[in-house]
C-alpha cells in the first residue's frame, strides 16, 4: 500500500462497544441482496444515471468469486404498504400507476411531486422503485433477526427521496424504510453518508429523533450552489434530535490521504459519543475522482478504507449504494468494497471470465489510476478548523440517549404529520432552503455532457445472459 492508511497495523482502534451485537471471535456472516432484473431499467439514454452500473457490480463480484463467502439473496419486492411506511399514499398511487404513455393525464401530480428532469417517468419506474426498496428492508429484517451481522444492497442507498416528492434522481428513499425496520429492535441507529452529495432525504427523516443519528460528508457551497444545497454546520436536528445530525461539508479537490483521516477522526468520535446498536452506511460512489457529477479526487482505496473501518467496529452493519456515474468505476468500487466486507484479497487485474470485462478497458484493473483533475480547495487549515467545530458540536451531546423501544412505537409518517406545523416554522426562520427544488443535473462543477457520455447504457444486459449464483430461497 501507498500510504499509512491503509495499513490495519496503524489504527488505534477503541475498545468495541458493549452494544454491539457482533461477537469479535466469530466467523462474521455476510448477506448479499441482488435482483438480476435491476440493471435492466433506464431513466433515459442521457440520463446519468445507470442501473447497468448494478450489472457491472454484481458481475465482478461473481468473476472474483465473492458470492461464494455470502449468503446471496433475490429478496421480494417492496409492497404498497412497505413503501407507505414512510411515503405518503398519494405518491405511491403515483407512482404505481404513472407511465410515459399516460403521463400527461398525470401532468398535475408530476409537478406536485417534484417530476423533473432529474426523476423522469420511464418504463417500469415503480417496480425499480420496489425491487430496490425491497432488498433494504429485506437486509434490515435480516440484521434485526440476527441471522446475519452486514448486509449488502448496492441498489440502494437513494437518499435524496422525501416522503412526499421524488429528488435527485431518488423516487423511493430504501434508507429510511430500512432504518424503521432497524428501529423496531435497535434502540440506536447511526446512518453515515460518504456520497458526494448530501443526504438530505434522510436527515430530514430523522430530523426530530435521537434514536438515528445522521453524519454526511459531502461537498458544499454557500447559498445552495450544489445539489442539494443543504448539509451545512448549523443543520443540526430539532427537539428530540437537536445535535444528533451532524454534516462535515466540505469543498472541492478532497484527497485521499485528508479524507481518510477526517473520516476517522469524526465518526470515531461519533461512535463513541453515541454508541450505536447498529450502523446504516451509504458508500455513494460518485465522491471517487472523475467522477460526472461530483468534484473529489478519491480513489478507490480510499473510498474503501472508510468502508472497512466502519466495518472493523464489529457492529450490525447494512452496507448500501448510491451515487456514481461513471458506471466503470462504479462497479469497481462496490466490488472492491464487497471484497472488503467479506474479508478477501482480490488480484488487481479484473478476472477475464467477467460478463461486462470489454467494458472495463484500456487498463482492465481493479484500481485504475483517477488522475486528479480538480485541485484541492481544502486547506489544512481549513480542515483543521472544520475538525474542531464538528468535535465541539459532538461534545455537546449527554452520552448516548436511554430510548425505551415504545418510544418509538408511531409510524415516520404519523411523527410527519404531528410536526408539519413546527418543521414548517423552522424552515422558514432557520434555514429558508433546507428543502429547495434544485435539480442534480444543473448544478454547477459537473463533467457530464448529456450529448456524448451515453456508457452504453442502451445495451441493455439480457436476463439469459447475466451470471447465475446460487440463491437462498429462505423467507424473510
Amino acid at each position: 500500500m501507498d500510504s499509512t492508511f491503509f495499513d490495519s497495523s496503524c489504527y488505534n482502534l477503541r475498545p468495541q462497544s458493549v452494544t454491539s451485537h457482533v461477537r469479535s471471535h466469530c466467523k462474521k456472516r455476510i448477506s448479499y441482496f441482488h435482483n438480476n432484473e435491476i440493471g435492466n431499467f433506464q431513466f433515459g439514454v442521457q440520463h446519468p444515471m445507470k442501473p447497468l452500473r448494478l450489472s457491472y457490480t454484481n458481475d465482478l463480484v461473481c468473476a472474483y468469486r465473492l458470492h461464494e463467502k455470502m449468503r446471496v439473496f433475490c429478496p421480494p419486492k417492496a409492497t404498497d404498504h412497505d413503501l407507505m411506511e414512510f411515503h405518503i399514499p398519494s405518491y405511491i398511487t403515483f407512482l404505481k400507476n404513472v407511465t410515459p404513455e399516460n403521463s400527461e393525464q398525470y401532468s398535475f401530480d408530476a409537478d406536485r411531486f417534484n417530476i423533473s428532469e432529474d426523476c423522469p417517468i420511464f418504463r417500469g419506474l415503480y417496480d425499480f422503485c420496489q425491487i430496490y426498496a425491497g432488498a433494504s428492508v429485506a437486509a434490515a429484517l435480516r440484521l434485526t433477526s440476527e441471522d446475519t451481522d452486514i448486509c449488502i444492497n448496492w441498489s440502494g442507498g437513494l437518499h435524496h427521496a422525501k416522503h412526499n416528492e421524488a429528488s435527485g434522481f431518488c423516487f423511493v428513499n430504501d434508507i429510511v424504510l430500512a432504518i424503521q425496520q432497524l428501529l423496531r429492535v435497535f434502540p440506536r441507529v447511526l446512518y453515515i453518508d460518504i456520497d458526494i452529495h448530501h443526504g438530505d432525504g434522510v436527515q430530514e427523516a430523522f430530523y426530530e429523533t435521537d434514536r438515528c443519528m445522521t453524519v454526511s460528508f459531502h461537498k458544499y457551497k454557500e447559498n445552495g450552489k450544489y445539489f442539494p444545497g443543504t448539509g451545512g454546520l448549523g443543520e443540526i436536528g430539532i427537539g428530540l434530535g437537536k445535535r444528533y445530525c451532524l454534516n462535515v461539508p466540505l469543498k472541492d479537490g478532497m484527497d485521499d490521504e485528508s479524507y481518510v483521516a477526517l473520516f476517522k477522526d469524526v465518526i470515531s468520535d461519533v461512535k463513541d459519543r453515541y454508541q450505536p446498536n447498529a450502523v446504516v452506511l451509504q458508500s455513494g460512489a460518485d465522491s471517487l475522482g472523475k467522477d460526472k457529477l461530483g468534484g473529489f479526487n478519491l480513489s478507490i482505496k480510499a473510498h474503501g478504507e472508510c468502508v472497512r473501518f466502519v466495518k472493523n467496529w464489529q457492529i450490525p452493519l447494512l452496507v448500501l449504494g448510491g451515487g456514481g456515474y461513471k458506471i466503470e468505476n462504479v462497479a469497481r468500487c462496490w466490488a472492491y468494497e464487497t471484497s472488503i466486507l467479506v474479508d478477501a484479497e482480490v488480484p488487481e487485474a479484473l478476472p477475464k471470465n467477467a460478463q461486462f470485462y470489454n467494458f472495463f478497458g484500456p487498463d482492465y484493473s481493479l484500481h485504475p489510476p483517477l488522475v486528479r483533475r480538480i485541485e484541492n480547495l481544502n486547506t489544512k487549515a481549513d480542515l483543521q478548523k472544520l475538525s474542531q467545530q464538528v468535535h465541539e458540536r459532538l461534545r455537546l451531546l449527554d452520552g448516548a440517549p436511554s430510548v425505551q423501544l415504545h418510544e418509538f412505537s408511531k409510524d415516520l409518517q404519523d411523527l410527519w404529520e404531528e410536526s408539519e406545523e413546527e418543521m414548517r416554522d423552522y424552515q422558514e426562520d432557520a434555514i429558508p432552503d433546507i428543502r429547495p427544488r434544485r435539480r442534480l443535473m444543473l448544478g454547477e462543477n459537473e463533467f457530464y455532457d448529456r450529448g456524448s457520455d451515453h456508457d452504453n447504457d442502451d445495451q441493455l444486459v439480457d436476463e439469459d445472459q447475466t451470471m447465475d449464483y446460487v440463491v437462498d430461497n429462505e423467507s424473510y
